[in-house]
């Protein structure tokens, strides 16, 4: 798995983290029992501290994206809780839509925007 984190980005590094594992879901490169790297392991191989992928795997976990085991680590195991999803998206498109309508970005820009977004997702599976 490659992991690219932005060191002067204002985002915090876990949740570039988080994301980046959440994009290897999505475009098929981690699939479902996949083990990610142990926390000391990826933190040496990004060079952070082992707290920030701590951090990362908890957020992940919660999240139901992995689940913590204790002879393999962190591993891919997605939560199929459609509808807890689905109210969690609706929190979060809430926000970045309220941002997109202060820009002056249309309800049909953005419903392009998804539909790109899905595509690149589609093409790695």
């Amino acid at each position: 798995m490659y992991v690219n984190i932005n060191f002067n980005s204002d985002e915090a590094i876990y949740i570039q983290l988080r994301n980046q594992i959440i994009y290897g879901i999505a475009t098929s490169e981690l699939q479902e029992g996949d083990c990610l790297p142990s926390v000391r392991e990826l933190a040496e191989i990004i060079g952070i501290n082992m707290h920030t992928v701590n951090k990362a795997y908890s957020i992940l976990k919660q999240e139901g994206y992995v689940k913590l085991d204790r002879r393999k680590g962190a591993v891919v195991a997605i939560d199929n809780d459609k509808q807890r999803a689905v109210d969690e998206m609706k929190e979060e498109l809430r926000v970045i839509l309220a941002k997109a309508f202060c820009k002056n970005i249309s309800c049909s820009e953005a419903h392009d925007i998804v539909d790109e977004i899905f595509k690149e997702f589609e093409r790695g599976q």
